[in-house]
């Protein structure tokens, strides 16, 4: 896994120096090697942590005539076929790198090319005869990438932290602002900083020399088609030798790997399928409490020993936990409220001392429809989609209690505020119509909350400390494969993910699958009714730039003394707090990088 950066400028040469400023932001995504190539107004960086071909994979990379260079941040999973298919055709690969069947595939099919790879990514290949260059993100988004148009240039970067140095200045954009307010985080292809946007996923960019652009969108989970009518017995025959492509050619590494043992079933059944398929030992991790709070630890271990991996039950000492939000904010770059980013980020910096890949089971639930939303209530489902029209009833309340939004923020903010549900109703309304509900409520969460959060988490948290993260249930076959699923093989009246765990059976155990899951609980509101912290707080917050310019005064200091009298705050507070941490990081910048633990008072203002 690595990061990528670099920039095409209407005139003049680029600099290597300034790709030697993005590339530096991006150290921790490659500490192993850094690589750098300009052909004039082109210039391309590279940070590697080397997975496949740990001798000869520096980057970038060449073809032999020297026509395209590349640099890739991602797993290409499916190279062995690919470079198989091409050297056929007469291509002489010069790496045993996985990325370099991403150039000879380009070489050959041109845009074409994107759909034959199987795999997390976002590269930039550059096209000397054309001088153009391609930014190309994996169809699920798993990889970030982010592109800034500034007149003059165009910046792109793994991170938005390696855009900072070359932008001429930092604005906030309402909307993106006011969706992590109302959403926990922002989504589509705006984010929080002005003129900054995401590669939105399954989607390549075209850059010429004049900085004129085209997007191009080579992949939509729209384009699946209606749920295909078939039996639990006829999709078990679909589904066993779907998967075992897909785990096969994810456990391709040139490195040890483990897997991030939750104690539900997705992890489980990832954790199931790499021993039947592989022989190794495999070193598993879990977090927990020391203090005895609410966990999956008894869960995880019970898995880890039935099939005899290396385990490591990790038990957090709450305030440690409490203390990582600075460098959690820090890590995951886009402006987004996850509780589950702490425990994930010191589960990762465990995991970090011992191996450079682990397997994780991000996105069962968004292909196999697991969530409890997926499933509402008739009355609640027809209540909500009354009040709140557009979406189908689907994730329609916002984060924060409304009339604390109406109190809190400026008139400048208002109207975005008001606008929160904006990107559900958008996915809702371009799906097709013969798809079923369920079927939407899966898709707009694989537009919204799965990249822009869920997949901030999983990536950000885990390159924070060099991690690369496997996630097979978001192979896009995988997902495919769900998403046509007749609704009755995803869901019942009591559970979802029916079809998964009715097909684990055979591997684990029922009560495992089949139980509550409980999660694992991240004590906020606790941190934030401590009298001595909410007095600190209450000194620094106010004085932030953050809160200065987007809230008002009076109602900033009435939630304070709402929480230190009632404690029911605790969400809005939150959120205040980290967007000021945010904003002293991202938009103040004083160049600083939060430790592993520190006092989040510390970096208010």
């Amino acid at each position: 896994m690595c990061g990528i950066a670099g920039m095409v400028r209407r005139d003049g040469p680029v600099a290597e120096a300034e790709l030697l400023r993005m590339a530096s932001c991006l150290e921790h995504r490659g500490p192993e090697d850094a690589g750098t190539y300009v052909s004039g107004s082109f210039g391309i960086a590279h940070q590697r942590l080397a997975i496949i071909d740990l001798a000869g994979g520096h980057q970038p990379l060449f073809d032999a005539a020297r026509r395209y260079a590349l640099v890739c941040n991602g797993e290409i999973y499916n190279f062995i076929e690919l470079r198989r298919e091409l050297e056929a055709l007469g291509h002489r690969f010069l790496t045993g790198s996985d990325s370099e069947v991403a150039l000879h595939g380009f070489a050959q099919w041109g845009p074409s090319s994107f759909k034959r790879l199987h795999g997390m990514y976002a590269y930039a290949l550059y096209d000397h005869a054309q001088r153009e260059l391609w930014l190309v993100r994996d169809r699920l988004g798993i990889k970030p990438l982010y592109v800034a148009e500034l007149g003059d240039r165009v910046l792109y970067a793994s991170e938005l932290k390696a855009l900072l140095p070359l932008l001429p200045q930092r604005e906030i954009a309402p909307e993106p602002l006011a969706q992590f307010f109302q959403n926990q985080f922002s989504t589509g292809a705006d984010t929080v900083i002005r003129g900054v946007r995401r590669l939105l996923p399954g989607t390549a960019l075209r850059i010429s020399a004049d900085l004129r652009t085209e997007t191009h969108r080579y992949w939509s989970a729209r384009d699946v088609g209606a749920p295909r009518e078939r039996s639990y017995e006829d999709a078990v025959a679909e589904w066993e030798p779907l998967f075992e492509q897909v785990m096969r050619e994810h456990m391709r590494s040139d490195v040890p790997y483990g897997v991030f043992l939750s104690g539900g079933v997705d992890s489980a059944v990832l954790l199931a399928q790499l021993k039947r398929l592989h022989s190794q030992p495999i070193k598993t991790y879990s977090i927990g409490w020391q203090d005895g709070g609410s966990d999956e630890l008894d869960d995880a271990g019970r898995i880890a020993a039935q099939f005899g991996t290396e385990h490591r039950a990790i038990r957090l000492d709450s305030r440690a936990v409490f203390h990582r939000l600075p460098r959690a904010v820090w890590a995951a770059d886009d402006l987004m409220r996850d509780y589950a980013c702490l425990p994930t980020l010191a589960l990762a910096e465990a995991a970090g001392r011992e191996l450079k890949v682990v397997f994780s089971g991000e996105g069962g639930d968004e292909a196999f429809a697991g969530y409890g939303r997926y499933r509402p209530d008739p009355f609640e489902r027809w209540f909500k989609q009354l009040r709140y029209p557009g979406s189908g009833g689907f994730r329609v309340r916002a984060e924060l209690d409304q009339q604390w939004v109406r109190r809190l923020f400026k008139p400048a903010l208002q109207p975005a505020l008001a606008r929160y549900r904006a990107p559900v109703i958008a996915a809702w309304r371009e799906t097709p119509k013969s798809w079923t509900d369920l079927q939407r409520r899966q898709y707009a969460d694989l537009q919204t909350n799965l990249p822009d959060d869920l997949l901030v988490k999983a990536d950000r948290m885990l390159m924070a400390y060099s991690i690369e993260g496997r996630v097979p249930f978001l192979d896009h076959r995988v997902v495919e494969f769900g998403l046509t699923l007749p609704g009755r093989l995803k869901v019942s009246s009591k559970a979802g993910k029916v079809f998964i765990k009715r097909w684990a059976e055979g591997f684990l155990p029922k009560d495992h699958l089949w139980r509550h899951k409980r999660g694992f609980h991240v004590p906020v509101g606790t941190w934030m009714r401590d009298a001595g912290f909410l007095d600190a707080l209450g000194r620094r917050l106010p004085k932030s730039a953050a809160i200065e310019a987007w809230c008002e005064p009076a109602a900033v200091q009435a939630l304070l003394d709402r929480q230190r009298a009632r404690g029911d705050v605790t969400r809005e507070l939150w959120s205040l707090m980290q967007f000021a941490i945010w904003h002293r990081l991202f938009i103040e910048n004083s160049g600083a990088v939060p430790g592993s633990e520190q006092d989040p008072l510390a970096w208010l203002a």
